[in-house]
């Protein structure tokens, strides 16, 4: 009996996951399908296999800036994000001290923000340090929500690290930058690079808190946001999927770098 009711759990999972897998993924798979449909609505029987959409966002300047502008933030964002967070990250490895907890709160603390008062909280001080309105102010914004991630996936890397590993350093003669250097940062680089993938991810599907700042610098998202209020495009398939493409690229290599930095560690 007690097997007999394991297997239907087991079953029920899996079903259960199946179910939320497909739920998440068929309107991105229908996303795809309908970019490459010749009809302008998304509708069934389907009309001719065609390119057209994306030639059209291939030669519409718009979409070009708003591109450029995702780009631009997303890799200074990765690099300040990562940076931050190994500094974080490293802080909570090799120090105790008082609050600590309250530390760890805080700095963790920006991704549990619903992203609405997340905008209007950095409109309001970007704002009152005439910074918003620009590219800037976009880039603060997101480097203070994607700092957490970075900070999370670098702390989880160096949990992994035996402690005494410093003290054998200092001990060889190495003082805490040369540690730092030869031994916690070669330790933490695959988790160093997943962070950058990650945190770029995360700016580029973020549209909330850039609608608020980005003012006429508008970022891919937002020009997708845009097009919606404005018409009802199949460019917006288009342009949907290949940010969806770009985003899960990067996930996957970073998820392939943490694996294999746990696959070393073992």
């Amino acid at each position: 009996m007690t097997g007999n009711r394991n297997f239907i759990i087991d079953v029920l999972l899996k079903l259960h996951i199946a179910a939320c897998v497909i739920f998440i993924f068929a309107p991105i798979l229908g996303s795809f399908v309908f970019s490459l449909n010749s009809d302008r609505f998304p509708s069934l029987p389907l009309g001719q296999f065609s390119t057209e959409w994306y030639r059209l966002i291939w030669e519409d300047p718009f979409v070009w800036t708003g591109f450029y502008n995702t780009v631009i933030v997303g890799f200074v964002v990765a690099v300040i994000a990562t940076l931050l967070g190994f500094g974080g990250a490293y802080t909570d490895f090799r120090y105790n001290f008082f609050g600590k907890n309250i530390y760890l709160a805080l700095a963790l603390l920006p991704p549990t923000i619903p992203v609405v008062i997340m905008g209007l909280a950095m409109l309001a001080f970007l704002s009152r340090v005439n910074l918003s309105g620009s590219t800037i102010s976009v880039i603060i914004a997101h480097g203070v929500m994607c700092s957490p991630f970075a900070m999370a996936i670098i702390r989880l890397r160096l949990s992994q690290m035996d402690p005494d590993l410093e003290a054998a350093a200092w001990n060889l003669g190495g003082n805490e930058w040369a540690t730092l250097r030869h031994v916690i940062i070669p330790f933490t680089k695959p988790a160093i690079l997943a962070a950058l993938f990650i945190t770029m991810a995360v700016s580029f599907d973020e549209f909330a808190v850039a609608w608020f700042v980005s003012g006429l610098n508008e970022t891919l998202p937002v020009k997708i946001l845009g097009f919606l209020q404005g018409q009802v495009s199949p460019r917006i398939n288009a342009i949907g999927s290949l940010a969806f493409v770009s985003s899960i690229t990067l996930i996957i290599l970073a998820q392939i770098l943490l694996r294999n930095s746990s696959k070393e560690k073992s």
